[in-house]
């Protein structure tokens, strides 16, 4: 019995392992930078949107 909880601590020492793999970065060092430029790419269109539709709302309330 007092190897009951073997499997337990076999369960954990996995998930822990699985935790730190997920934490680490898998991509090389252009693919990291490619991923990085088309996220940026992603917020300035998204950045560029919002401020042409809050110029807009200023224009339409100024008329």
């Amino acid at each position: 019995m007092a190897r009951g909880n073997q499997r337990d601590k076999a369960r954990e020492k996995t998930q822990k392992e699985k935790a730190n793999e997920k934490k680490k970065n898998n991509m090389s060092g252009t693919e990291f930078k490619r991923v990085q430029e088309a996220q940026a790419d992603i917020m300035r269109q998204k950045q560029q949107a919002a401020l042409e539709k809050k110029s807009a709302e200023k224009g339409g309330k100024a008329k």
